[in-house]
C-alpha cells in the first residue's frame, strides 16, 4: 500500500510516529495530555452540533432520545434447526427482549441447502439452518410478524430470505405494509471483509437495489439495508476506516437506487447502519456522533434529499466480537458492559451485547441472559439515559469527533478521486488492502505489548476455570438434511407442485436474464417450495459466480 493510501486510512501519519510523546487511540489518533478550548476553537454550536433531534444530528436523532424511548435491545439468536431457534426467540422475548435478530448458519449464508455436500459439518453450527419456506414457517411459529420487529443477518441470499419472510407474513394474514424489521442485505462489505459473496459485485448490488425498490413500494416500514461497518472493523479496520468505508457503501446504494429511477426521499429513510463498538471508549462515541453529522451533509448536499428522515443515520450497534477472549471468559462480561455504554452514549437506536462465551461457541441461555441483563442494568440503573448526549461540549469528545470525521472524509475523497467510486474500488481490491494494512499494524502493536488485552498479553492467568458451552448435536444436521430431502421428495412426487416449482424457477431465470426486479419471481418461487440452493443456482446461471477477482 502506498504512503498516500496509508495516510488516508486513519492508521498512521506524520503526526503519529515513534518520536511523538502522545499515546494514540486504537486507530492511531494522537491523544493529548489535556484538551482546552483552543482545541475546538472553530466549533460552531449551531453548525456543528445543534440541538438533539435537529441538523446536523451530532447530538442524536430525537429531541429526548432515551428519556422518551430506550434503544431496542435486540440480541442475536440462531442455532441448529428452525424449531430450536424458535424456542430461543420465545425465551428472549419472555426475558424482556424487544426485537428479534436472526443468525443463519454458514450454508444458508452462502446460499446452499442443508443437504448440499458442501454443507456437511456446518449445518446449524453457527446459526439456524433455513433451506425452504417450510423452515421459515417453523422459525416464526407462534410469533406474530405484525407485532414484532425482526432483523435478519443475511447478504448474498438476502432477497430469498426476504421472500420467505413475506410468504410467512401473508400466510399469517399480516399486511406487508405492517411488517417491521431489517434485512442486513449489505453485499459490498462482503467483498471488503467477510467474503460471503456468491455473485460478482455488479449483479450482487443489483439484487440489493431490487429489494430496496420492492420494499419502497410494498413494505414502507421495513429497513431495506443495514449498511454494515461491523464486519469491516472486525476484520481489522480502524474507526475512521469503518466510518468511511461504511458510508461509502451507503453512498453506492443511494447512487444505484437513483439510477434505478427511485426518488431519493422515497427510499433513503429506510436505510440503516450497523456499527462495531470496540474497546476504545471515547473513540467509539465520537465515531457515532461523526457518522450522523457526515450522513446528514452527504444526503442533503450531495444527493439533494429534502425529507428529514433521509438525513437521519439510524443505527444498530453490536459490541466487538473480536475483543472477546477464550482466556478468562468472564472478563468478556466487563468488556461488553463498557462497549455497550459507549454505544448508548453515542446515541444508538438498537443494541446487541455479545455473550461472554461467543468466542468459544454459540451462546448458552445463561450467557445470553447475562448479556441482555447488561443492557437492562445500563438502561435502568446507571442514569445515563436521563439526559441527551451528556458528553457534548467536552473538549476531548468534540475534538475527537472532528478528527474522526476529517479522516473519514479524506478516505471518501480518495475513493472517488482515485477509483471513481465504490464499485471500481471494490473490484480493484482497495478496501481489502487497506483493512489488511491496518490489521497488520495493530497486530504488530499487540505483539510489542503496546496494545493490551487482559488475560492474553497482560494479567495472564492459566488457572481460570472452564465454562459450559453450547454444543450442537450432530443429530441436528441429520434431522435438517432429512427435512430438506423429504420436502423435495414430496414436492416432486406431486405433478401439480412439481410443475409449479419448475415454472417458478423458469420465471426467475427469465426475470434475471432480462434485468428485471427479481423479487416478485423470488416470492413466487418461495411459495412454490423452491429452496435457497435451487433459487441461488438459478441466479448463478445468469449472473455467474465470483471467485474474488485478481486483486483479492
Amino acid at each position: 500500500m502506498s504512503t498516500e493510501v496509508a495516510s488516508t486510512s486513519g492508521v498512521f501519519d506524520g503526526k503519529n510516529d515513534k518520536a511523538s510523546a502522545d499515546p494514540t487511540t486504537m486507530s492511531g489518533i494522537p491523544i493529548k495530555r489535556v484538551y482546552r478550548p483552543e482545541d475546538i476553537a472553530e466549533l460552531d454550536y449551531r453548525r456543528d452540533l445543534g440541538e438533539p433531534g435537529q441538523p446536523p444530528f451530532t447530538r442524536g436523532l430525537h429531541p429526548d432520545m432515551y428519556r422518551g424511548r430506550l434503544w431496542t435491545m435486540r440480541q442475536f439468536a440462531g442455532m441448529g434447526t428452525a424449531r430450536q431457534t424458535n424456542q430461543r426467540f420465545k425465551y428472549l422475548l419472555n426475558a424482556g427482549q424487544t426485537g428479534l435478530s436472526t443468525a443463519f448458519d454458514l450454508p444458508t449464508l452462502m446460499g446452499r441447502d442443508s443437504d448440499d455436500p458442501l454443507a456437511l459439518g456446518e449445518v446449524g453450527k453457527c446459526g439456524v439452518a433455513i433451506s425452504s419456506l417450510e423452515d421459515m414457517k417453523i422459525l416464526f411459529d407462534g410469533i406474530d410478524l405484525g407485532q414484532v420487529s425482526t432483523s435478519m443477518t443475511i447478504n448474498a441470499p438476502a432477497a430469498i430470505l426476504l421472500a420467505f419472510y413475506i410468504c410467512v407474513a401473508k400466510q399469517q394474514g399480516v399486511a406487508l405494509e405492517n411488517l417491521r424489521g431489517t434485512l442486513q442485505n449489505d453485499i459490498l462489505k462482503e467483498f471488503h471483509a467477510q467474503n460471503e459473496f456468491v455473485f460478482p459485485p455488479g449483479p450482487s448490488v443489483k439484487l440489493v437495489i431490487d429489494t430496496i425498490e420492492y420494499c419502497t413500494r410494498h413494505m414502507p416500514k421495513w429497513n431495506t439495508v443495514s449498511i454494515s461497518g461491523y464486519h469491516i472493523r472486525e476484520a481489522g479496520a480502524t474507526a475512521p476506516q469503518e466510518l468511511a468505508f461504511t458510508i461509502l457503501d451507503g453512498m453506492c446504494y443511494v447512487e444505484e437506487s437513483i439510477k434505478r429511477g427511485l426518488p431519493v426521499d422515497a427510499f433513503a429513510p429506510r436505510l440503516s447502519f450497523f456499527w462495531d463498538i470496540h474497546n476504545e471508549f471515547f473513540e467509539e462515541i465520537a465515531k457515532l456522533r461523526a457518522a450522523r453529522r457526515m450522513w446528514y451533509h452527504i444526503m442533503k448536499e450531495r444527493y439533494g434529499a429534502k425529507n428529514e428522515r433521509s438525513w437521519w443515520l439510524r443505527c444498530h450497534c453490536q459490541t466487538a466480537g473480536v475483543s472477546l477472549t477464550e482466556q478468562q471468559p468472564m472478563v468478556n462480561i466487563i468488556r461488553v458492559a463498557y462497549q455497550a455504554m459507549a454505544a448508548a452514549l453515542g446515541g444508538t437506536q438498537s443494541l446487541h451485547t455479545n455473550s461472554m462465551d461467543e468466542t468459544l461457541a454459540l451462546p448458552t441461555e445463561h450467557a445470553v441472559k447475562i448479556a441482555l441483563r447488561t443492557q437492562q442494568v445500563l438502561a435502568d440503573e446507571t442514569g445515563i439515559t436521563r439526559t441527551v448526549d451528556p458528553l457534548a461540549g467536552s473538549y476531548f469528545i468534540e475534538s475527537l469527533t472532528n478528527e474522526i470525521e476529517r479522516r473519514g472524509r479524506e478516505i471518501i475523497d480518495h475513493v472517488y478521486d482515485t477509483f471513481g467510486g465504490v464499485l471500481p474500488a471494490t473490484e480493484q481490491g482497495y478496501f481489502r488492502r487497506a483493512i489488511a494494512d491496518s490489521s497488520h499494524r495493530y497486530g504488530q502493536e499487540f505483539d510489542r505489548g503496546e496494545r493490551v488485552m487482559v488475560g492474553v498479553n497482560k494479567y495472564i492467568d492459566d488457572d481460570h476455570p472452564p465454562i459450559d458451552v453450547l454444543v450442537i448435536d450432530r443429530a441436528v444436521e441429520q434431522e435438517q438434511v432429512e427435512r430438506v430431502r423429504d420436502l423435495k421428495a414430496r414436492r416432486d412426487a406431486d405433478p401439480q407442485a412439481r410443475r409449479r416449482h419448475t415454472e417458478a424457477l423458469a420465471q426467475l431465470r427469465d426475470a434475471a436474464a432480462a434485468g428485471r426486479n427479481v423479487m416478485p419471481a423470488l416470492i413466487e418461487a418461495a411459495d412454490a417450495l423452491a429452496t435457497v440452493g435451487e433459487m441461488m443456482s438459478t441466479l448463478k446461471d445468469v449472473y455467474g459466480q465470483y471467485d474474488g477477482g485478481p486483486e483479492m
